[in-house]
């Protein structure tokens, strides 16, 4: 008798988290996958997508409320604002929707995963207690993470679903019109020094250079992922997830440099998102010069994500060891993992 797939709803479908999860349910096999973005995606084998404004509650239940099969929902989305006060309205309300309209439609909800980060602790303002476990107390609001999770346990109670989170660091991965991808910051601000004769200077502030950080793999972020939704001890649980070694900019920059075949000099504090915004006819000349995919130059720019990763002038990691004593023990070189990322940007030949 064939056993009955699991059924996973994946928000945020089109984002580097999103596309990597999909592309791990798709591979460990026993899943039917639905994936939503704003804007849809091609349909294949075992997985369709759904083209949904998550913030437009009548969309949400008109296009989802036909669902009754989802088991587990994994909520990656994020919309973007100005502010960190003005990320809490939007973000809060698409979960808020979502989870609502599964609990209505879908009869036999396992699981709802929650894509976070070290914005739980306070990362994001400046020095922060390292490692961070996932019992430090949160920093002052407004942060919409904790919003979130707050939202979930309280609707979890006395229900037969389960909850996680997933805090990962910064994720290495490959997807275009992301405004958090740092692998293709990189990759992109060095194809251009290189174009300009240029050595690769690390851009951001002088004492970020020498400071402790980690990132997290994409792709073992997917599997983390899986397992916490799976996994009965897992449950009801936060969760970082990280590579599982750390490093220093002022070791890896010269071995991103090797992998482009440059000079490296020494850091040169830049706003990539102001010295770039004049960028876009270089970029377009690259294209046309070394015969690499039409990518528009917006899609490739994640000048201010990389700004902020770059200024962060302090240790910026967290202990990842509650997930491994639970059962999961996967863990990622982060050097490799960059090489490979840029490796497969060029097989793609989004650069040089």
């Amino acid at each position: 008798m064939k056993t009955q797939n699991k059924v996973a709803l994946v928000a945020g479908a089109q984002g580097v988290i999103g596309r990597n999860l999909i592309t791990h349910l798709e591979a460990e096999g026993g899943w039917d996958i639905i994936g939503l973005s704003r804007r849809g995606g091609e349909a294949k084998e075992g997985t369709r997508h759904i083209a949904v404004d998550l913030l437009d509650r009548r969309d949400v239940e008109a296009k989802l409320g036909p669902l009754a099969n989802v088991t587990h929902l994994f909520y990656a989305a994020y919309q973007d604002r100005g502010s960190w006060a003005e990320l809490v309205a939007p973000n809060l309300a698409m979960l808020t929707y979502l989870v609502e309209a599964m609990e209505a439609s879908a009869q036999h909800l396992r699981h709802v995963s929650l894509m976070q980060g070290y914005k739980v602790y306070g990362a994001h303002l400046g020095p922060f207690k390292t490692p961070a476990r996932e019992t430090d107390p949160p920093p002052m609001p407004p942060e919409f993470n904790i919003d979130q999770q707050r939202f979930l346990e309280a609707r979890q109670t006395g229900k037969s679903w389960t909850w996680s989170a997933l805090r990962p660091s910064v994720v290495g991965g490959v997807a275009l019109g992301n405004p958090m991808n740092l692998v293709i910051a990189i990759a992109v601000y060095a194809a251009m020094s290189k174009e300009l004769g240029l050595p690769l200077r690390f851009p951001g502030k002088p004492q970020a250079y020498d400071k402790l950080i980690e990132v997290t793999d994409a792709g073992l972020l997917a599997r983390a992922t899986t397992w916490a939704a799976t996994e009965p001890k897992a449950a009801n649980q936060a969760f970082n997830i990280n590579n599982g070694d750390l490093f220093r900019w002022n070791d890896m920059w010269p071995r991103i440099a090797r992998f482009f075949d440059m000079e490296v000099a020494g850091p040169m504090p830049l706003q990539l998102s102001i010295v770039m915004t004049d960028k876009e006819p270089l970029w377009n000349a690259m294209v046309e010069r070394h015969g690499l995919a039409p990518t528009p130059y917006k899609d490739v720019s994640s000048w201010p994500f990389a700004d902020f990763v770059f200024s962060w002038d302090y240790d910026f990691f967290a202990d990842g060891s509650k997930a491994r004593r639970l059962g999961f023990h996967d863990q990622v070189d982060t050097e490799a993992m960059f090489l490979e990322l840029f490796t497969e940007l060029r097989r793609r030949r989004i650069v040089p």
